[in-house]
């Protein structure tokens, strides 16, 4: 079993064995907060912080008989004792962190992370209701403001979902398009369907262009960044020069959105392809401004 789901059962384990979802959500904030390496990350969600990838671990419990479902939230119906099996910090700082927050009300929790984490309340749909004139202006404060026109690209190589989706929040992002030939991965999260619905989620259009993307079977004998060079100057001739008008299109998003990001795997932008594709619409629109998160 992962790590992480044995953290997340040892949390039950404390909490007598039944937790309402959003009140889950909220401990297990805070106790990762406070963790140097967290297992989970979360994003600003519509109640606060939330982890897309804890939440799709309860699932795997579930199916799997750990957990079940109630009519309060998720109940615990494995007899192991997860909370031994954990690292001795561990285990102590999930401890505290139920001495500390267990017995908060649910509004009190949700309260409380708005207070002290207000980046994480920026999408709340109740955040307006809960907190106080200036509780809530730290929360306005929080948004992302930056609004100069500016392509981005991102690859997700060695992140987690919830760090990739922050970036794109952080710097005000207001679509991704995935240029992908096949827009498929093995990492949670990354699929075309799920990263559409979670960009979505948090107000970020998404759309796949596949045409400037390049074939997975090219990429298979990629060994140096010599082969990764040769390469890219082979999609320079042939495909950069046959897709003009899916180039023109994303410059007509840009216009249209202000602020897009081109994504792709690698994390090395000298070993993507969306290096040579943000350079070539640099050369359509010489003014255009590119970075590269």
């Amino acid at each position: 079993m992962y790590y992480r789901r044995k953290i997340v059962l040892a949390l039950f384990q404390l909490c007598n064995g039944n937790i309402e979802k959003t009140r889950l959500q909220k401990l297990l904030f805070l106790y990762n907060v406070r963790k140097q390496n967290p297992e989970y990350e979360f994003v600003p969600y519509k109640y606060g912080c939330y982890s897309y990838s804890a939440n799709a671990d309860l699932l795997t419990l579930v199916k799997k008989n750990y957990l079940s479902e109630s009519d309060n939230g998720l109940v615990k119906i494995d007899s192991t004792d997860y909370l031994n099996t954990l690292k001795p910090k561990d285990s102590d700082l999930l401890i505290d962190t139920v001495d500390r927050y267990g017995n908060m009300t649910n509004e009190s929790l949700i309260l409380h992370t708005y207070i002290n984490f207000p980046y994480y309340a920026i999408n709340s749909t109740i955040a307006e209701r809960l907190l106080n004139e200036d509780q809530y202006k730290k929360v306005i404060n929080s948004i992302p403001s930056d609004n100069e026109k500016t392509i981005f690209t991102i690859g997700y190589e060695g992140i987690s979902l919830e760090y990739y989706l922050n970036k794109l929040v952080k710097n005000n992002i207001k679509l991704l398009i995935d240029v992908r030939k096949n827009p498929l991965s093995m990492k949670y999260g990354f699929s075309k369907t799920l990263l559409n619905r979670f960009c979505e989620s948090l107000g970020i259009k998404y759309i796949h262009i596949p045409e400037v993307g390049i074939n997975s079977s090219q990429r298979q004998t990629l060994e140096c960044q010599d082969d990764y060079d040769n390469l890219f100057e082979r999609y320079k001739e042939t495909t950069l020069k046959e897709t003009l008008t899916h180039q023109q299109q994303i410059l007509i998003l840009l216009n249209e959105y202000n602020r897009i990001a081109l994504t792709c795997f690698e994390s090395n932008i000298c070993q993507c392809h969306r290096l040579p594709l943000a350079e070539s619409l640099k050369s359509i629109e010489v003014d255009l401004v590119v970075e590269h998160l």
